[in-house]
């Protein structure tokens, strides 16, 4: 008779509920949108704690892979969701706060990806349709009553959005991450530089220009654009 699979040593158990999850998203068994059964369910089946349950929903909910939500009716429990950017982003947050991560690589990463992206780009199959929002968030950063953190979180939309249209979706969470981990230091700095309103009026003339040169599908001047204007905004502010 075959010995019975021992349980899990009790601070790593919630790692069973992880690769079950992995294996059946991976599988096709769980798809975005899914329910995961209850907590009760899932301790049994593993033979673990609903304390242990409940550790790996969390996890689960930080790496941006499940959403919980308590009571009852059709948005209650554990739903399968997928928000990469947000999870990684907070994680990057948290590591530039440390120090571990520079701020000075964390934007030459961004330039990386950013040109990489708008000069692919001119190649990729968008239509004029898809450049809708970017236009729209370009317009929305004409508005000279804005203040600066509101002008900037538009900025980073901008660019995801412009940075979307090569087409690739790990470079384009990345951008959003790396924008999202370094957005409380832009802030910060942009108020302690002061000037802001001549800063804003050079960031729009030079947005105006990106985004001409990417509907004009000139990958060249569009790359070339975009490193001078991250290079510009951060010699200025950081």
């Amino acid at each position: 008779m075959s010995e019975p699979t021992p349980r899990p040593a009790p601070d790593r158990a919630h790692d069973a509920v992880l690769r079950h999850i992995e294996d059946r998203l991976r599988s096709g068994e769980i798809k975005l949108g899914d329910r995961l059964p209850g907590e009760r369910a899932l301790a049994e089946q593993f033979g673990i704690s609903r304390a242990s349950v409940r550790d790996a929903i969390r996890a689960l909910e930080v790496m941006g892979v499940v959403k919980s939500a308590t009571g009852s009716g059709p948005n209650a429990g554990t739903i399968v969701v997928s928000d990469p950017s947000a999870a990684l982003g907070s994680a990057l947050r948290l590591h530039v706060a440390s120090q571990r991560l520079p701020v000075k690589d964390i934007v030459e990463a961004r330039i990386m990806m950013e040109t990489w992206s708008l000069a692919h780009a001119a190649d990729a199959p968008w239509d004029a349709g898809q450049l809708a929002e970017a236009r729209r968030l370009l317009e929305a950063m004409d508005d000279g009553g804005l203040p600066s953190p509101a002008f900037t979180a538009l900025d980073a939309q901008f660019h995801v959005a412009l940075s979307a249209l090569a087409g690739n979706a790990v470079v384009s969470t990345m951008m959003d991450s790396l924008r999202e981990a370094i957005r409380t230091y832009v802030d910060e700095a942009v108020l302690a530089h002061g000037e802001w309103d001549s800063i804003a009026a050079e960031l729009r003339e030079q947005h105006r220009g990106i985004l001409e040169a990417v509907e004009a599908r000139d990958g060249e001047a569009a790359a070339r654009l975009v490193r001078e204007h991250i290079e510009w905004f951060y010699a200025r502010t950081l």
